[in-house]
Formats: C-alpha cells, structure tokens, sequence
C-alpha cells in the first residue's frame, strides 16, 4: 500500500530523486526505484521473505538503505533499522525481539555484525538469523564463505543473479499492515519496537508535504542517521511523496554539508541544535550563498535563542518542529512570519492532528497552563511490538496517544514544549518543568547550553541542579559567571521556587545521536560525586 517510490516513478519517471554526496551519484524517480524494485525482489525471490517476515538494517547513509526503505513498501516485508552507534550487546535483544530472519550490514559495521553473529551463536537462545546479506565485500577475502551457521550473501553479487521478471508487480499490503519496526533510543530502559504501519508512512507524506508546503522543485540534504524516524521520514518520505530532490550524505561534515546546500541549491533543511550549532561555528557559514534557503527548521531538542538569532541575522527563516517515533516526526506546522514573532513555539498542531493537553487527572488544561500533550489521527503508531502492556498504557481506549511530553498553548494556538513528564520535578510539592528553566537559562549571553535535573532532596523531595555549559568553552574561551549571577538572572524571570538550587558548569552535555540530552547520565555523575 505504501509503495510511495512507485507511485511516484510513475508520475514523475525522469525528475531528479536522488544526490548521493559521497562516492558520487545521481538517479531520477526510474533509477531510484527500479533499484528498490531489486532489492525487493532479492528480499522475496532469494531470500524466501514473506510479508509480515522482518529484516533487520545495520548501516550507515548510503543507497542502499533508501532501496530497503522503500523495497518495505512493495514487498509487505517488515524493516528494522538498528542504530550504528550501538553494541553488539546492545543489537541482541533488538534481533530476538523482532525475530528478523534476515540481517543486511555495511562494511563500516562489519565488526560489529561478526561480534553479534558470535554472541547470537554462543546464546542460550537459537538465532533467528537464517541469512546474513553483506552490502560490500569484505576485506579479507579469504574469510567469506568460512564462516558456520547461517548462509551468507554478497548484495551486489546477489542482485546480479536475478533473472529479468518484468511481470513483477508491488506485493498489495493492508493500511495497517506494519511497514517497520523502529526501535527506541532506550535512554530510559529497555529499547522497545514501535509498530509503524503503512498508513502511518502515507500519511506522514501527505500531511507533511501540506502542512510544511513543500514543493516538486524543494532539496534537501539529508546528514543525520537514517535508522532513525527523523532520517526517514522527517523529509526523505515527503519529499517522495511531493517529487523533490534528497542530497543523501553518509554523515554530517559542516563543511560538506554547506557545500552541498551552495551547489545543490538546498531549499529546506532539517537538524538539531547540535548540527546546527556545528554548522554556525564552520568557517563556512559566512561565505556560503544561501539564497536558495526557504527556511531551516530545527526538532529533537530546545533550540538555543542565540541559534535562531544568528541564522536569522544572514536573512534565513528559522522554524522549529516536534515529533516522535510514535506519532510522526511532524506533527506541528508553522508559518514563515509566525517563525519570528513566536520564537521558541513549535507551531500549531497539523491538519487532521487532534492534540490535547491534560492534567495528571486526564482533564484538559486552560490555555497558558502546562499539561501532557496527548495525539490522535490517522498519523499515531499500532503501539510497540511483544509489549501488549506498554501498548495499553499509551494508547487508551479512545485513541489517545499519551506522549509523556509536557507544554502549553497560548491564546493563539500555538504549543511551546515544556519537558518530558518523566523529567518533571515536584519540589516541596509543586510541579517544575526543566525545560522551562533550560530556555530561560539560554536567553543568558554567556550561556551556551544547558540542562536541569531532578536530584532527591530530604527536605523538598525532589530540587533541581543546573548543568550549564559558558559560551566558547569548547574553544577555551569559555565565559565566566557565578551561581549567584544565574540565579539573579533566573530570578528575574522565573519564580523563585522554580530556582535551580545548584549550578555545575560542564565543557558539553551528553547528547544521543539527535540532539537529546541523556540526563541519566548527568544524574549518575552527581550520585556518584556524592
């Protein structure tokens, strides 16, 4: 059903679909997808995969990941995509969860595929890995073919043996048929597989091509990982879906990413505030003609004022968006003159995107009050795969996605997050919202980053501890400042409960891959400085 590619090769065979970066290629609608038919075919004629069967991804950016994406679309055979950061430790459960029977692996993370394909074989448990797919050939020639257990194939070799089939038609698959399995970052436990059904790829498509008004002649570059939702579908299965070019790169270089947007003449761009801050302090940003630039938008994290003040100073729109795995990485939209006169807002809720906003009772807030963002339509997830309880603590019986996501509107209409739930701190009783300390830390000129805390307090319960990271500290030029000049400047906006009660400068926050910082990790460093 969500055989988006086809559909459009058929409208649009000869337009331009693709830029790879690196090593060098261009391919219109036809190539693009007479490649993805291939792979489809290979998945189904040599491999034996039925639809609902799940093959697992291990790769970085490349050509060959879009041809499984959208081979998922005509073959009704489920993809997983598995993060190329991770361990092979990390990977196990994610294969005996998703019992994928088939593993494709790029030679970048060809050791990490023989450290997993050994502990799958030293495991209590049998693999469910019935054939391993090598996208490139491997080093050591001599090893291929040694290995016992599960079969192994060389990509290229094995599209090559195909034999012509022009009969071959998309396999038909149900609206709610799954299209993948992406699998959650697991900052907070255990990783869990979030069913994405084939109506939930289309409609991402289509919404986001109406709401975001995006065009046939719109490129965009795409640097972050594509085995995660925003990769995939924040512009790659829009831009699809409307006819526009994707410049694929297979990782983010500053410098590479700015010449691209000059020579391909990029129109809208997507990334988070640590790309966006690497890309402003590249030599390049002065020189580079962005003329072509109908706005950048950023997501995954709160975006620094100073950011948006500097892109705006070079006459680019900046927008700002939120999504998640669960329920589409669009969900909001916003105008260009709305950009500047909301900064910090991440727009108005999409076209057929109900939103609410509830207390911890399930009762709708009042406008300027902070409540948990809750979604429903034709965009929210079938829930998460093998996990019926954490399914049924997500979506309630009327449709409801619960986000755990916290923020506010204003009389307008327009959303301005507030903080994960789970991040929330009730102190001496009363609800504070990290994010709302954090956007007002980074109005400060000597703030670069910042991220609060919940620490246990005998007295309060529950008191928050800043981490703040001065402006040129990763240039060791970094400011200097005092708690107590925060806390005035805090105090100056802020409630006094609502006060940091301690401040920890840092060289750098650590991030995941799109820009979310992994607060655990900043809790364990004060558990652990006692």
């Amino acid at each position: 059903m969500a055989d988006i590619l086809g559909e459009r090769a058929r409208l649009s065979p000869d337009q331009p679909a693709l830029v790879v970066v690196e090593p060098e290629l261009r391919l219109s609608y036809r190539e693009l997808d007479q490649r993805a038919v291939l792979c489809a075919r290979l998945w189904t004629e040599t491999l034996g995969l039925r639809p609902g069967d799940r093959i697992g991804l291990l790769a970085h950016n490349r050509v060959e990941y879009l041809e499984a994406f959208f081979a998922a679309g005509k073959s009704g055979v489920i993809l997983v995509p598995l993060g190329t950061r991770l361990t092979a430790a990390e990977l196990e459960p994610m294969v005996h969860d998703s019992g994928m029977r088939t593993l494709i692996y790029g030679r970048g993370l060809a050791p990490v595929a023989e450290d997993l394909r050994q502990r799958l074989a030293d495991g209590e448990s049998s693999s469910p890995i019935e054939t391993w797919v090598a996208l490139d050939p491997p080093q050591d020639l001599s090893t291929r073919g040694a290995r016992a257990g599960a079969a192994e194939l060389l990509y290229p070799e094995a599209l090559a043996t195909l034999p012509p089939n022009p009969q071959w038609r998309p396999t038909p698959c149900d609206l709610e048929d799954l299209y993948c399995l992406l699998y959650t970052s697991g900052t907070t436990g255990r990783p869990k597989g979030v069913m994405i059904p084939h109506r939930q790829v289309l409609w991402n498509g289509f919404n986001t091509v109406t709401g975001w008004q995006l065009r046939a002649d719109d490129v965009s570059p795409i640097f972050t990982p594509l085995y995660h939702a925003g990769g995939l579908m924040a512009f790659l299965v829009p831009l699809v879906t409307i006819g526009g070019t994707i410049v694929l790169h297979h990782d983010f270089n500053a410098e590479a990413v700015w010449e691209s947007i000059e020579q391909e003449g990029c129109t809208v761009i997507l990334g988070v505030p640590t790309i966006w801050k690497m890309l402003l302090e590249s030599p390049r940003f002065e020189s580079t003609d962005l003329s072509s630039i109908r706005w950048l938008i950023s997501g995954g994290a709160p975006l620094p004022r100073y950011l948006i003040e500097a892109y705006q100073q070079r006459g680019v729109v900046f927008k700002q968006g939120f999504g998640m795995t669960e329920v589409g990485v669009n969900c909001f939209a916003m105008g260009v003159e709305d950009s500047f006169r909301k900064i910090g807002s991440i727009g108005r809720p999409m076209m057929h995107t109900e939103v609410r906003l509830v207390s911890e009772e399930g009762e709708d807030v009042p406008v300027g009050e902070v409540g948990e963002l809750l979604f429903r339509g034709p965009h929210v997830c079938r829930g998460y795969w093998n996990r019926p309880e954490a399914t049924t603590e997500a979506l309630d019986a009327e449709g409801w996605f619960h986000s755990g996501d916290l923020a506010r509107r204003d009389e307008e209409g327009f959303y301005y997050v507030a903080g994960r739930e789970k991040d929330m701190i009730i102190s001496g009783g009363v609800n504070v919202y990290p994010a709302e300390i954090e956007a007002a830390l980074l109005l400060h000129e000597s703030v670069e980053d910042a991220a609060v805390v919940a620490l246990p307090d005998e007295k309060w319960g529950e008191i928050g501890v800043a981490f703040v990271v001065p402006r040129g500290q990763q240039e060791g030029t970094g400011e200097s400042f005092s708690d107590d000049d925060l806390a005035d400047f805090l105090g100056e906006r802020l409630a006094r409960y609502k006060l940091p009660k301690a401040y920890h400068l840092i060289d750098a926050l650590p991030r995941t891959a799109y820009g979310k910082v992994v607060k655990g990790e900043l809790v364990q460093r004060l558990l652990q400085a006692g």
